[in-house]
């Protein structure tokens, strides 16, 4: 029997919109899908009826397929004849775990493809009309993870991380957001700084408060996020909500007109 190929795609922040169409084409073409948990319903609606469809999505402190055996299954797959995406959402290569799976299928001398997808921080930097990166504002933009395997303690540069004219992207900060806002200010970021904080970005149940960073852990209680989350810390975060009150002035100028 010949050997299939595994399809490595990103899915992108959530809108079904965002996908590319490589990453349509890979699904249309694929016998199985391997998904993961940020994958939402609207994208798995768009697999074909008979396309095997196996969930292995991870939850923080829950991860019910461990990445070795979702490594093997993939191999596994692949030298049964089928072709298989590995679906991820964002970009699989940005805090996926591709590179993993990747490295895991070259070993096994499995065919296999990447095929980028838009990353949380574009999507819903896009989503909110505010830019990553703006001249005089910000220079640059740094991507981090808020965790660790295992709950291990953070070990992050904070000192290059505190850095104003820089745009610092948190992924998957939730749980350790007080210990990230405290080693921030400590190394000098001021305590005003704004910040966004976007949960389940770019889809319809999107939800996102803006916040003083000194002001964060107490503004995130009272927004009873549901669903993993994402921090862009930053003077880009003042533009999103410049431009959220333009836009909601506008709506209520809208709305006193028509009544």
């Amino acid at each position: 029997m010949a050997v299939g190929k595994v399809y490595l795609v990103g899915a992108g922040p959530g809108d079904p919109e965002l996908l590319t169409l490589k990453a349509v084409r890979a699904i249309g073409e694929a016998d199985v899908v391997v998904y993961d948990r940020l994958v939402p319903p609207s994208i798995l609606a768009t697999i074909a009826d008979g396309v095997l469809q196996i969930n292995v999505g991870k939850q923080a402190a829950h991860h019910p397929v461990p990445q070795e055996e979702i490594n093997q299954m993939l191999v596994r797959l692949a030298r049964a004849g089928r072709t298989v995406v590995r679906l991820k959402g964002g970009d699989p290569f940005i805090f996926g775990r591709g590179s993993e799976e990747a490295a895991e299928l070259e070993l096994a001398g499995i065919p296999y493809e990447v095929v980028p997808g838009i990353t949380a921080a574009q999507g819903c930097a896009a989503a909110a009309r505010m830019p990553l990166t703006h001249r005089g504002i910000a220079s640059g933009v740094r991507y981090v993870a808020g965790h660790r395997k295992a709950d291990e303690p953070l070990d992050l540069d904070w000192k290059s991380l505190a850095d104003p004219d820089t745009t610092l992207v948190v992924y998957m900060g939730l749980a350790n957001i007080a210990e990230i806002v405290r080693n921030l200010i400590a190394q000098g970021l001021s305590g005003t700084t704004p910040v966004f904080a976007v949960c389940q970005g770019t889809t319809a149940q999107e939800s996102r408060i803006c916040a003083p960073l000194e002001a964060l852990p107490v503004a995130l209680k009272d927004a009873s996020f549901s669903g993993p989350v994402l921090f862009i810390i930053g003077k880009v975060a003042a533009i999103a909500m410049e431009r959220s009150a333009r836009s909601d002035a506008a709506h209520c100028e809208a709305i006193s007109v028509v009544a």
